[in-house]
């Protein structure tokens, strides 16, 4: 990292602007970003859907949205606990 974007960076984590939060939180938990681009994939895939659903239900589409989007929090969780046990665990040096 160049010292120009850590100048960027310092500025950002003085800041309470919700971009530096963001930021922030991404370099303390790197599956927040993910997370945020999970759910605007499945909420854009969910209106695409929507408005190309056919003949299905609209109460069966939203279970199955609904059903989509806990899968996708449920998976992002798992990875996240098991990349902070990773850090915490394997990923230290031994003493």
């Amino acid at each position: 990292m160049t010292s120009s974007q850590e100048s960027v960076l310092s500025t950002y984590e003085t800041d309470d602007s919700p971009a530096s939060k963001l930021i922030r939180k991404s370099k303390d938990a790197p599956f927040v970003p993910l997370g945020l681009a999970g759910l605007t994939g499945i909420v854009a895939y969910g209106l695409y859907k929507l408005k190309h659903r056919g003949d299905t239900k609209m109460s069966v589409h939203l279970i199955h949205m609904r059903v989509g989007a806990q899968g996708f929090v449920v998976g992002a969780l798992t990875c996240g606990v098991l990349y902070s046990m990773y850090k915490e665990y394997w990923g230290k040096p031994k003493e």
